[in-house]
């Protein structure tokens, strides 16, 4: 049975935290319903967001407005000046365009694969039949590439629609520690005091975006137990199909010791910017609603190297950077008070 974490359900979380962040500023345009999850710059100097109970919005010069609603939508990736592609999710509301690759074009979504036969199909990982794309990237040649939260794979697809995958990522042994210490064991008596010192974890794929070495960078969010420091930044060799990441040399990690990624983008200079759900962990956010808050990270993909560009977020989901560098966030992402903030 897969251990998932409760986030890909979009799963709601009422509470009030503090930001630690200094300078950030909102973004106007759009009050979001929850949730929130890809942002990404357009060509065109505007913001989309993926959010996924209105559809695909756009924010430009104060204002918002609907490209497409699309239900369930998880990310987007610009392919040009109106054009992208974007990926659906599992979700409540039924749809002939769940869990699927879609390509918007002048506000008009068509869908281009249908991820959850594939999954169904394929079963790249060899588990339970599970498909949630959750993030989606760009490639040359009208390619797209899928990071499949749900079969933890990413997926590559071609212009006719026709889906492969590129590589899985591997389960691991990980801590119950931080579960444990979020659950305030031994003292409190909890069901996960009682869980082994370590647990089989899934390493969860929830995003990709392609390197200026034109190789693709695939972040994972550590599934149950929900461990902190051990997520990590896959880099995997353009070109590569059916790669096991963690065994295959075409597979190596680029970036370690994170805790739930849930988004990557690479700035124009080749900065690799990382979003970490929350320091203690998806569970924080979602079993405990006690979060700590959240990161953006800037990468050095060269040696593996990262500091912080902002801390203390409250759930952050996604992080946008512009040709010029500028960095904007979607934060509060699981919340009603979901928004977007540009960052220092």
């Amino acid at each position: 049975m897969k251990r998932k974490t409760l986030i890909f359900a979009a799963s709601l979380v009422l509470l009030v935290l503090v930001t630690g962040v200094v300078f950030a500023q909102d973004v106007p345009g759009y009050d979001f319903g929850p949730p929130l999850f890809g942002l990404e710059a357009a060509p065109d100097g505007s913001l989309l967001a993926a959010n996924a109970a209105a559809g695909i919005i756009e924010l430009r010069k104060g204002e918002g407005s609907v490209v497409n609603p699309l239900p369930n939508v998880t990310d987007i990736a610009p392919i040009g000046r109106g054009t992208m592609f974007a990926v659906t999710g599992q979700g409540e509301e039924t749809s002939t365009m769940a869990q699927s690759l879609v390509k918007v074009s002048r506000g008009k979504a068509k869908a281009i694969a249908d991820l959850a036969q594939f999954e169904a199909d394929v079963n790249p990982d060899g588990g339970e039949i599970d498909s949630n794309p959750y993030g989606v990237a760009v490639l040359n040649g009208g390619k797209a590439l899928v990071a499949d939260a749900g079969g933890n794979s990413v997926l590559i697809v071609d212009r006719k629609g026709k889906v492969d995958w590129v590589a899985t990522l591997p389960d691991e042994m990980e801590s119950t520690a931080n579960i444990q210490a979020l659950a305030g064991c031994p003292a409190s008596g909890a069901d996960f005091c009682f869980l082994p010192p370590e647990l089989p974890t899934q390493a969860v794929a929830t995003s990709v975006a392609v390197g200026p070495d034109g190789a693709y960078y695939v972040g994972e969010l550590k599934g149950f137990p929900a461990p902190t420091g051990v997520s990590k930044v896959w880099r995997i060799e353009p070109g590569t199909l059916h790669a096991q990441c963690g065994v295959d040399p075409a597979c190596s990690v680029a970036v370690d010791g994170l805790t739930s990624i849930v988004d990557l983008n690479f700035g124009p200079d080749g900065t690799l910017y990382v979003v970490e759900l929350d320091e203690a962990s998806w569970a924080a956010v979602e079993i405990f609603q006690s979060p700590t808050g959240g990161t953006v990270d800037a990468c050095d993909v060269s040696n593996g190297t990262c500091t912080e560009v902002a801390s203390g977020l409250i759930i952050p989901t996604a992080v946008a950077v512009d040709k010029r560098g500028n960095l904007s966030a979607a934060v509060e992402g699981l919340l009603p008070t979901a928004h977007v903030i540009t960052l220092p």
